[in-house]
């Protein structure tokens, strides 16, 4: 696992950033773009012995990203598998296939056994566990009848009520079949309950599977389950239950037929009959930034209407939550938050507010596939001193662990995680650091005639351009720590950028500016930035982008405002 996880942070070569070129660039595009390199590197250009060398290595990398571009079968392999299929298995590809399609074909048959071979070592462990507390006692105290003490307690009693415990591991034996075995154990005010359950799935083909599961508590319970898909739009699910019991056998059936209605919302339509008899109905939402279900269900027991929404907040990496259920045995309204708090790791908090319920204030912490819940029970009745502490609480709370320890941890990860990129690339960068200043050593006589062609015409002349980190002042650094700090993580790239102006126009694709020529990456695992200051019809323009950023230029929305 360390080593696939140091090979993704191992930095490769981007030969479409190193010719400037778009991901689905033409051949022309592409013979295009190694005769302008072929011309600034090609060693035949150069006197030097010094320049003459350098622009050999060059030479050969434009040679090198030239001859996998222009050929069909090695563009899929590297389009697909990155300079490392091209170094291993994808030139086996190449010699059993003869068009890109089989190329993707084949890669994707040898994922697959790929995958087979690492099921031994899979078992995807699932759990959960669930402590139900009480606090009720904090805003509505117990009487003290039975105290044989006597006298006002001083503290409140805040009492485990309940707690539960689910786990479950999958043991796949092929791609189509998986077996899951998964068990429970729970306590509720001193009564205690188990059950153990073993399935077995075996994946018929890509529109359907089936499922026999078997298992022990109250009773044995054998049910078959199955899912097939019918349309492009339109899938149905099904189970049939048996329960045994000391009294008999109890039948069970369930059945959902789904349609997708648009891109973005799926209905459902449930029958539940035997063990449970209800009819319901649901419609689901689901886009970018928000999610929204309604649901209605009438039973022969119970019968409910809810509505829940969730709006979504990607770049703060939150969600807000609501929720609202009305039924036969009373009602409840929910609001909550979750944050993610790191890769694999989210923790949410919601306040529950209902008769006969009353305020609850249910807190939960995911991590990885595992499932910590905290339902904590508040006050049996709705008074707004526990709606407000239930609120404001978690916030307060949040604010000081953020502070105190999240943001730290989170911190030193981070470092951490750049200190190990750099340390694996450290060859890397240094060469790349050397082959971008020999690079910039061969562009200045190319520089010198497309800028004084640029200033005749009066056209695009790049007069500065830096890429790295910048430092802001709102960082609040000294003079000369900003000075230190831009030294360290800023480059010099006017005359890489001026080279690659043609016909008064400079375009840059979505891709990490620091492969292109001339170009490497001065901080590692940091935000980079590209500034730029330029003249067009000798008018002054200015503007800055993300290093993934596409860019062309010249803008008039750049042009700076001199008066």
């Amino acid at each position: 696992m360390d080593d696939d996880s140091d090979g993704d942070n191992v930095i490769e070569e981007d030969f479409y950033t190193f010719l400037n070129l778009p991901r689905n660039a033409t051949t022309d595009e592409i013979n295009n773009a190694y005769r302008r390199l072929s011309r600034l590197y090609h060693p035949d250009k150069h006197v030097d012995p010094i320049l003459k060398k350098e622009a050999e290595i060059l030479f050969n990398r434009t040679k090198k990203a030239y001859k996998v571009l222009s050929d069909d079968h090695q563009r899929a392999i590297y389009d697909s598998l990155g300079t490392r299929g091209l170094e291993t298995e994808g030139w086996e590809i190449v010699q059993r296939t003869k068009t890109p399609q089989e190329i993707r074909e084949e890669y994707e048959r040898l994922a697959r056994e790929r995958e087979e071979r690492r099921l031994e070592q899979r078992t995807n462990p699932k759990g959960n566990v669930t402590v139900n507390i009480n606090a009720t006692d904090i805003f509505n105290r117990y009487d003290d009848e039975y105290d044989d003490i006597g006298g006002e307690r001083i503290f409140p009693t805040i009492e485990v009520s309940g707690m539960s415990f689910s786990q479950s591991i999958e043991a796949p034996l092929t791609l189509r079949d998986t077996v899951t075995m998964s068990g429970q154990l729970g306590t509720q005010n001193g009564t205690g309950s188990g059950s153990i359950n073993v399935s077995a799935r075996r994946v018929m083909s890509a529109k359907g599977w089936l499922e026999l599961d078997i298992g022990a508590g109250n009773g044995p319970t054998v049910s078959l389950k199955g899912f097939r898909t019918l349309t492009k739009r339109l899938f149905c699910n099904g189970a049939t239950i048996l329960q045994f019991e000391p009294n008999g056998m109890r039948r069970g059936l369930v059945g959902t037929l789904a349609m997708q209605l648009d891109k973005h919302a799926v209905g459902y339509i449930t029958y539940r009959g035997g063990i449970e008899d209800a009819m319901s109905t649901m419609i689901v939402r689901n886009t970018a930034h928000s999610h929204t279900a309604f649901s209605i269900q009438i039973g022969f027991v119970h019968s409910y209407l809810s509505l829940s929404y969730t709006y979504k907040m990607a770049e703060r990496q939150l969600k807000l939550r609501g929720c609202i259920k009305v039924g036969t045995f009373g009602g409840f309204l929910e609001y909550g938050a979750e944050k993610k708090i790191s890769q694999h790791s989210s923790l949410s908090a919601a306040v529950s507010v209902g008769v006969p319920t009353g305020v609850m204030l249910k807190i939960r912490l995911t991590r990885a596939s595992q499932t910590y819940s905290f339902p904590i029970h508040l006050c049996e009745e709705v008074i707004p001193a526990p709606i407000f502490y239930a609120t404001v609480g978690p916030l307060i709370t949040w604010a000081v662990i953020k502070k105190l320890i999240i943001d730290p941890v989170v911190r030193e990860q981070k470092e951490r995680e750049k200190e190990k990129q750099k340390e694996l690339n450290k060859s890397r960068m240094l060469e790349k650091q050397r082959e971008a200043k020999a690079a910039v050593d061969l562009m200045k006589a190319t520089f010198s005639r497309i800028r004084s062609e640029e200033e005749v015409r009066r056209g695009l002349v790049i007069t500065k351009a830096l890429y790295g980190r910048f430092v802001y002042p709102q960082e609040r650094m000294t003079r000369e720590e900003e000075n230190n700090a831009q030294r360290e993580e800023v480059i010099d790239v006017t005359i890489p950028l001026q080279c690659l102006v043609k016909d008064s126009k400079l375009v840059l694709h979505n891709a990490s500016k620091s492969q292109l020529p001339g170009f490497y990456d001065p901080c590692v695992g940091e935000d980079k930035q590209l500034l730029l200051q330029y003249l067009f019809h000798a008018q002054t323009h200015e503007c800055i982008i993300k290093d993934t950023e596409p860019l062309r230029i010249p803008k008039q929305s750049h042009r700076v405002n001199t008066t």
